[in-house]
């Protein structure tokens, strides 16, 4: 596995040193040096986001993109914002983490058997990418994927993520909806509504609904081993 870990160090050295999509590149760069006031103190991160987790990891899970002042400034995907302390609790209860929160680089929150990436590795303007930009992000996803060999269930967090999904094993996307589930050769993909605050907060997506996919995730992998 020594040859996948270095083959992942030089992915994510390309992903963050990305520039490829000027939008993106100047909106990430421009958010880090203006801030937020509750932020005004903290130094960003203003760079492209590789993704992170266990290399050997059966769960992949697939985001849009980082957040604008969650993981583009804090330097890792569902990190210092609403959505990753929904992610980050979700993976410890589950036995998927370890620990309940994600709030910086190095507090210690490790994955267990998951790796989590995302569609596109820059913050977009009103969480919006272009088909370009996907296009220019998608060979990383790629790569990752051919990276990590034992991914047996990949779930989307959105319609997004899943559509991104389909083309990343090859098959043609169809409805999309929390909790459908597809089997496909050796792949089981699990799709979810996103937990950001706009599903959160307005009950599209409950605490219940969102551990569901997690509980799910887990009796797959038992079935299988």
């Amino acid at each position: 596995m020594n040859q996948n870990n270095d083959q992942l160090e030089i992915l994510n050295k390309k992903i963050i040193k990305c520039k490829k999509c000027p939008r993106l590149s100047s909106y990430i760069r421009n958010v880090a040096k203006l801030k937020v006031k509750r932020f005004s103190s903290e130094r960003y991160w203003g760079k492209p986001l590789p993704g992170f987790g266990d290399i050997n990891a059966e769960i992949l899970l697939i985001g849009l993109a980082p957040a604008a002042h969650g993981g583009n400034r804090t330097g890792r995907m569902f990190t210092g914002d609403s959505s990753g302390d929904w992610v980050a609790k979700v993976l410890y209860e589950n036995g998927f983490a370890t620990k309940p929160t994600s709030q910086k680089l190095n507090d210690g929150f490790i994955l267990k058997n998951t790796f989590i990436t995302a569609a596109i590795r820059c913050a977009p303007p009103q969480n919006k990418p272009l088909k370009e930009e996907f296009d220019n992000c998608f060979p990383f996803l790629l790569k990752e994927m051919s990276i990590m060999t034992n991914i047996k269930i990949i779930i989307c967090l959105g319609k997004v993520a899943y559509d991104t999904c389909c083309k990343l094993i090859g098959i043609k996307p169809s409805k999309f909806y929390h909790g459908k589930i597809i089997h496909h050769k050796k792949f089981t993909i699990i799709c979810s509504y996103h937990p950001s605050r706009q599903n959160t907060q307005t009950g599209r997506l409950t605490w219940k609904q969102w551990t569901n996919v997690f509980t799910k995730a887990k009796k797959i992998l038992d079935e299988i081993e």
